[in-house]
């Protein structure tokens, strides 16, 4: 790995910047969710497509191997449906604070899929987790079903990342990419179909600011912050990458205070809650870092 310099962190916090601003326009655009999730799949399909001519990657898997990658582009597709439909049936922060407890989603679903023990400060990290989106639901009761679909979310984010781990490890990150984008559409497209609400004309009509967003969410803060994620981590380590990408919910917070201060501005106990869950994020990240540092300098016994 190269030396980091100052516009590489600089890039990475702006890619999570860019992940942040993802909410936003969840927000501003008018369609539903599950149109905006599959122009957003869509249209980022085919500018991975673009992509992936012009590096010319080879992107011929196995058939097993496209089985895999469309059951993670169902699970995507599915996290991002219910991350909009939470912001859509609540607000911004609602949704973010509660895809910030992926977390504790991930302190059991990794031993599962990873084949290791459940860790005994995980345990306690998750019921910290608990105990802050029990803070948020019981100061926000309001916001119930924004707050159930943004656990879905959390659940769903977590179950796709974990998969993803392990994809990582035999194939290209861009060519996984590619197929589960190519998977989601067909997955929604079937979806919409037999839903009964159908690509009709007014599934295709959109107000002209839905057009400029959903080119912004799926060009900007699909296709490129993907790219630019694999990119930055050239140059700066996987840990530093994830632990920034965990500042995620409160870039995304402060923006929606910012610009929706008449509807994003919570209670005192939801963001005593939504911070009790951050800690334990980046709490989570640091002490899996410091482990897997030690366990790197142990001797190796021949």
């Amino acid at each position: 790995m190269q030396n980091a310099r100052l516009k590489d962190y600089l890039h990475l916090h702006f890619l999570v910047f860019i992940a942040g601003f993802t909410a936003i326009l969840g927000k501003e655009i008018s369609a539903g969710a599950t149109a905006i999730v599959w122009y957003r799949m869509a249209i980022a399909a085919v500018l991975m497509f673009v992509y992936i001519k012009i590096i010319k990657l080879n992107i011929k898997v196995s058939k097993g191997a496209i089985i895999k990658f469309s059951l993670a582009g169902v699970i995507i597709a599915l996290h991002w449906i219910t991350f909009f439909e939470s912001i859509k049936q609540s607000n911004i922060s609602i949704a973010l604070a509660m895809f910030s407890s992926g977390a504790f989603f991930a302190s059991f679903i990794e031993p599962i899929f990873f084949k290791r023990r459940v860790l005994l400060y995980e345990i306690g990290f998750g019921l910290i987790v608990i105990l802050g989106v029990f803070l948020i639901t019981s100061s926000e009761l309001k916001y119930i079903n924004g707050i159930i679909l943004g656990l879905l979310s959390a659940l769903f984010s977590t179950l796709f990342a974990v998969i993803n781990g392990r994809f990582i490890e035999k194939y290209n990150s861009t060519v996984i990419s590619f197929y589960e984008f190519i998977s989601g559409v067909i997955f929604l497209s079937l979806f919409i179909h037999f839903s009964g609400i159908h690509f009709n004309k007014d599934f295709f009509t959109l107000p002209q600011m839905d057009w400029v967003y959903i080119l912004i969410l799926a060009s900007v803060c699909t296709a490129y912050a993907f790219i630019g994620a694999v990119e930055v981590m050239r140059y700066i380590s996987p840990f530093t990458v994830i632990l920034t990408y965990n500042l995620e919910p409160i870039y995304g917070i402060i923006l929606a205070l910012f610009l929706f201060p008449e509807t994003e501005q919570m209670s005192s106990q939801f963001y005593l809650g939504a911070t009790l869950i951050i800690l334990m994020v980046l709490l989570d990240a640091i002490l899996k870092n410091n482990k897997a540092r030690k366990r790197k300098k142990m001797p190796v016994n021949n």
